[in-house]
């Protein structure tokens, strides 16, 4: 790259574009001349593209022939660290540098000049008389809490025409503003006071302050048991980056988990901060870009891709239950969250905190290896205490048949009716039934895009596949042999534990939290607020609820199928039941009085329910890591998984054999391959998927290898080729 830092006018530059190309393109910088880094905007054939500059033209073409930069976009330059950011990841993941610009330009509207425009907000008034459009429009402005939208955006969230709109700001009911087209963000105030700190997190505060004044990249493990208060710890740490002048970025593994932390942020500093996920709208999501690179955005709640902002002065990374697993992206650009914030940190000399009561073996093994510190919380604030945690052995348990609540979670969940107290009944598993059948042939409802059985959701009376999002009625007759009356579910999922739950506790307000359940994030974060101001008496969740949400009055988990994520090929297993099991028990007794947590297991000698029950987390995590090292696997080892995809699945399996057979430049890195074989999920939306493991030792090159590898590949037709560079799921 260049280290000339401005072009005049004539010159020529080299553009990487938004467009799938495999390098950048030469063109002329425009009259006035433009920066290295410079948004703009390039003729591409007969279309107008995006781009950014990223060094001087190559040339060896006719001059004449090469065409120039139409403008440059009024917005902050991209940064030498974010250019340099970008490079590495594209490196790690193996993917096309053009793929990389697309995420970190996810704004609309960046080419834009500023200027003012009209904005609509939520009204005084009342429309003298409802219809259905009316209404939806009302419900997407009091679900998004009071945001601005464009006429455009209002009209395309409520599914009405923009005449529904203009009619309601007519009766007083929308309120149309004039609005310049980006605002700086309201002023964060670091020395209001924060919430007293016990002594465990003054400790821990003081150590990340220090590391913080420093100016220098480290990362910082904050190991805290559930309830101990991580969340106040990390924000006396952005209080401290926000008094250097420097910004923060905190990233949250759940939507619905803003609202509460939002809260908390603006008691804290006085304002709320900007917020980037899928629930703001697009007008809001270009104001935050914008003033992120402007510097006028002091700190960001965000979502993973929050990651690929262009900040200005960026000092501070959190990564909050770093454990999670949504924070890998699965499509796209493969990449990990809370490994790219770190590589993002050690570039422009940021700090890292990575929070968590029950952390990655990855980050665990980090620490324990010195790569990272670590800070301990081990007692929860206040008068909270930890819960009690219980086996139930169900192999003791008489269970009626169709049913899945045991007499002794019964007893428990009366107990807390009895006392006003909340339970929280807990599976993993969405919808109705896993699995609905024929008692006449046997036939499973199946997919006809996937190689996934139908999932049955009584509440939408539809049957719906979670790989591909296809749905269809509930059929009367069984699809196979024609009978009727003979379909019926297997297996329990929320729904079906909520109908068990209304029968058992007929007097009992019951309310179920499920992604599937709520059409936008705004509804699903007012239902998380009314439980925690004690509107239920029973929760039915999925693994939703485990991501840290806060119930004062919930005093009792019961975990319905402990054993269900214990068992597969997935070499995270045990691992990741530990920690939903933790997790999820850690929701009890946050508050003042004790709390208990049951789990229901066939397996009570199991190891993993007996760390989870005995507490011994340390010895959980050695007994885990010396198995993995002994196994060569993360993060001990080095994986990476290949998939083929195609509409017919003999030529997928045709390369994935060539593949196999030709891998000496993976057998040059001590790298093995295993298959092809079909994925466990063997067809998602009519692609047959074929899948290939790669394994190397820790210290191996393995993307050089893999780079090489599939470097003569010519794929032909539709079929296409994914690298997933330390996989989380094997799906």
């Amino acid at each position: 790259m260049s280290t000339q830092e401005y072009f005049d006018q004539g010159e020529l530059v080299a553009v990487l574009t938004t467009q799938p190309l495999d390098r950048t393109l030469d063109y002329k910088a425009p009259e006035g001349g433009c920066f290295l880094g410079a948004f703009v905007e390039v003729p591409l054939g007969p279309r107008k593209v995006l781009g950014v500059v990223w060094g001087a033209g190559q040339g060896g073409f006719d001059l004449a022939k090469a065409r120039s930069v139409i403008r440059v976009l009024e917005v902050a330059p991209m940064r030498e660290e974010m250019r340099v950011f970008l490079g590495k990841v594209a490196d790690y993941t193996l993917t096309p540098m053009p793929a990389m610009l697309r995420l970190a330009t996810r704004a609309p509207g960046l080419g834009d000049p500023p200027s003012m425009r009209k904005v609509y907000r939520l009204g005084d008034g009342e429309p003298d008389r409802m219809t259905d459009a009316r209404t939806r429009v009302l419900e997407v402005l009091r679900d998004y809490g009071g945001l601005a939208f464009t006429l455009k955006e209002m009209a395309e969230q409520a599914g009405v025409t923009s005449s529904v709109v203009k009619g309601l700001v007519k009766l007083g009911a929308v309120r149309e503003e004039d609005s310049p087209r980006d605002l700086p963000y309201p002023h964060l105030e670091p020395e209001l006071p924060g919430k007293e700190l016990s002594e465990d997190q003054a400790r821990a505060v003081a150590t990340l302050q220090t590391g913080l004044r420093t100016g220098d990249y480290g990362t910082t493990l904050l190991k805290g048991v559930t309830g101990s208060g991580k969340t106040e710890v990390y924000l006396e740490a952005v209080a401290e980056t926000l008094r250097m002048g420097r910004q923060a970025l905190v990233l949250l593994p759940e939507i619905a988990l803003t609202a509460e932390f939002l809260t908390r942020v603006e008691a804290r500093f006085g304002a709320r901060p900007a917020e980037w996920h899928s629930g703001a709208t697009m007008t809001e999501r270009r104001r935050v870009w914008r003033m992120v690179g402007q510097g006028d955005a002091q700190m960001v709640i965000g979502a993973r891709s929050a990651l690929f902002l262009p900040f200005r002065n960026l000092g501070l990374v959190v990564v909050d239950e770093e454990h999670d697993t949504s924070y890998k992206q699965e499509d796209g650009v493969h990449y990990s969250a809370r490994d790219m914030a770190v590589l993002r940190a050690a570039i422009c000399g940021a700090r890292v905190i990575l929070a968590s009561a029950t952390p990655s073996l990855e980050s665990w093994a980090n620490a324990e290896a010195g790569k990272y510190d670590r800070l301990d919380l081990t007692s929860r604030f206040g008068a909270a205490v930890l819960p009690k945690m219980k086996p139930i052995d169900m192999r003791a348990e008489q269970m009626q048949p169709g049913t899945w609540i045991s007499p002794s979670l019964r007893q428990a969940v009366l107990q807390r009716i009895e006392k006003s107290e909340q339970s929280l009944l807990f599976i993993n598993r969405r919808g109705y039934a896993p699995v609905t059948l024929c008692r006449a042939c046997g036939e499973q409802i199946a997919c006809v895009h996937c190689d996934a059985r139908m999932v049955e959701h009584r509440f939408l009376k539809r049957l719906m596949c979670h790989q591909c999002g296809e749905t269809k009625p509930m059929p009367e007759a069984c699809p196979s042999c024609g009978v009727e009356g003979k379909m019926a579910p297997v297996g329990p999922g929320i729904e079906r534990l909520a109908e068990e739950a209304e029968a058992t506790f007929p007097d009992a307000k019951i309310a179920m939290l499920s992604s599937d359940l709520f059409g936008s994030a705004r509804a699903l974060k007012a239902k998380i607020e009314e439980i925690a101001q004690g509107d239920a008496d029973i929760i039915i969740g999925t693994q939703l609820v485990a991501k840290g949400h806060n119930f004062p009055k919930l005093t009792l988990v019961g975990v319905i199928d402990a054993d269900l994520s214990l068992h597969g090929a997935d070499l995270r297993a045990a691992e990741r039941t530990f920690q939903l099991m933790r997790q999820v028990s850690g929701r009890a007794g946050r508050a003042d009085k004790p709390g208990l947590a049951l789990l229901q297991t066939f397996q009570p000698e199991h190891p993993v329910i007996r760390a989870i029950l005995s507490g011994d987390e340390e010895g959980f995590w050695t007994a885990e890591a010396a198995g993995r090292q002994a196994a060569g696997v993360p993060p001990y080892g080095r994986m990476a998984g290949i998939v083929l995809s195609g509409p017919e699945v003999g030529p997928v399996f045709d390369i994935g054999n060539a593949m196999a057979r030709n891998d000496a430049p993976l057998r040059e890195i001590g790298a093995q391959v295993f298959g092809p074989a079909p994925a466990p999920i063997a067809r998602i939306r009519g692609r047959h998927r074929v899948r290939l493991l790669v394994k190397a030792p820790k210290a191996a090159p393995i993307q050089d290898g893999i780079a090489k590898w599939i470097a003569p590949l010519r794929l032909k037709g539709d079929i296409r080729l994914t690298v997933d560079i330390d996989p989380q799921n094997f799906y």
